[in-house]
């Protein structure tokens, strides 16, 4: 099929779905009506789409975790857990990295030895593997919205499955999921792969049932400019929207710098909406702000001082949900137990500053303007290389290093920018690749590099980059000389 920004065709759509059930044994049965009337009846008190809007509407930031684990029992006993004793408002199943490969062979063993050892095996719940009935127990065991988060480039069977078992709400898209995942997959394929994804909630969308899409919004998680995160969220918005999504939720990955994050949410927000209605889309959309994804202190005190600043940030820059990290992130996986801490200190944080906002001040009107001028010029070199077409456009875009994500493992992507922070810790571009800037962007964006350069006295260089990597697990936001 020929990548463009068109919504599939009821045919396209159907001929590609029979060869997606065969991917595994578990899609075989799916009958899609039948997911379509289940779906019918799922509470509003368990429909994503629901929740978000309710808190919306309230002016309140809900918070989620993530977890997953390979045995079914102890993936439901966990998800109780978090909802119970952590108090979560939303709840994940983070999928594990075989699903995310499409080996469930391989996902069949782990959950083998995951029985085996008396312990999970995987790195999350492996969904395909157990079908649509394990998933529907899984769902029928939680009172609140279910989401699957995983990292899936192809995610077809996994969302065909999740979907007829319930839940409703998927995590991902055709680059966010791709490149900062994936060394060789095609942009122009997992794009194709996410409409079909996108095709699918349009589907029950059309029948009277309502799903939320959310793209993955931090990206590698690694000192990523706002521009950068900003402008692939709002295409992965418009892909979604032009395949029936009605319910979307745009992330932003928190750089650190509470002025440069708040204004990068409201900018997100903001031009978001500009471009549904500039496209003709009708669509209702929230926003998620995902707590540090960087590295952590290994001090679990410290690491609750990271986690308040990202649940502090989320609130002040109007986001509908937060995603919560633990106080072990320094260290792997986390306990329940941790898990429920990281949650629990979000919530208090939230209370606390519930109904405050960041008041506007000229830095913060500075940083918006920053922001919105450099997204801009990236959205409009994609249109202009897609010649007016957005799928095209953006994989034209990764090829001439216009769409730039750094630090990403995919072949696919540039890695010509280098980021680094600026004097006050907002992060900026040390090195612009191809991005499409103007003068005006890359001079400002010199200029800040050079104050740092001064402070510290010492040259710009590659070295500012090493040190902003690791300051924060060091307790710090700018990567100082020693």
């Amino acid at each position: 099929m020929e990548l463009r920004n068109k919504k599939w065709t009821e045919e396209s759509f159907f001929n590609t779905r029979e060869e997606v059930l065969k991917q595994w044994s578990t899609g075989k049965n799916i009958n899609l009506q039948d997911a379509i009337e289940y779906q019918k009846k799922v509470p509003e008190s368990k429909n994503f789409s629901a929740k978000l809007r309710n808190a919306k509407q309230e002016g309140i930031t809900l918070a989620q975790p993530r977890a997953g684990v390979a045995l079914l029992d102890e993936h439901i006993k966990l998800l109780q857990y978090l909802q119970d004793e952590g108090g979560a408002d939303l709840l994940p199943s983070t999928i594990d990295s075989y699903t995310r490969q499409n080996r469930y062979s391989a996902c069949e063993i782990g959950i083998e030895e995951s029985k085996q050892a008396g312990r999970s095996m995987l790195n999350g719940f492996p969904a395909v593997n157990y079908g649509v009935a394990n998933c529907k127990r899984v769902f029928e065991s939680v009172n609140l919205p279910l989401q699957a988060r995983h990292g899936t480039p192809d995610g077809r069977l996994l969302a065909e499955i999740i979907h007829a078992a319930g839940w409703t709400s998927n995590e991902g898209g055709g680059i966010s999921y791709n490149i900062p995942y994936a060394k060789s997959a095609s942009i122009e394929k997992t794009i194709l792969d996410w409409q079909y994804c996108d095709r699918l909630v349009g589907y029950y969308e059309e029948n009277g049932v309502n799903i939320n899409r959310e793209p993955f919004g931090p990206l590698t998680g690694t000192l990523v400019p706002p521009s950068v995160s900003n402008a692939v969220a709002i295409i992965e918005g418009l892909l979604a929207a032009e395949q029936g999504v009605k319910n979307i939720t745009l992330g932003y990955g928190q750089c650190g710098n509470l002025v440069q994050d708040v204004a990068a949410m409201k900018t997100l927000e903001g031009m978001a909406m500009e471009y549904f209605k500039i496209y003709g889309y009708n669509v209702e959309l929230t926003t998620v702000f995902h707590q540090w994804m960087g590295g952590f202190p290994q001090d679990e005190a410290k690491a609750f001082g990271v986690i308040s600043w990202g649940a502090s940030t989320a609130v002040l820059g109007g986001a509908t949900k937060v995603i919560v990290k633990t106080p072990h992130e320094a260290i792997g996986i986390p306990t329940k137990e941790a898990n429920a801490q990281g949650i629990k200190t979000t919530k208090q944080i939230l209370t606390l500053l519930q109904g405050q906002k960041l008041q506007i001040s000229m830095d913060l009107m500075d940083e918006i303007k920053i922001i919105r001028a450099e997204t801009t010029c990236i959205l409009d070199k994609v249109f202009e290389l897609g010649e007016g077409d957005l799928a095209k456009g953006t994989v034209r875009a990764f090829a001439a290093g216009v769409l730039d994500v750094p630090f990403a493992p995919s072949k696919y992507n540039a890695g010509k920018v280098l980021p680094a922070r600026d004097n006050n810790g907002a992060v900026r571009f040390l090195e612009f690749g191809n991005m499409p800037f103007t003068k005006e962007i890359i001079d400002f964006n010199k200029a800040k590099f050079a104050e740092r350069a001064r402070y510290e006295n010492r040259p710009e260089s590659f070295q500012m980059v090493v040190d902003d990597i690791y300051a924060i697990s060091n307790g710090v936001l700018v990567g100082r000389p020693a």
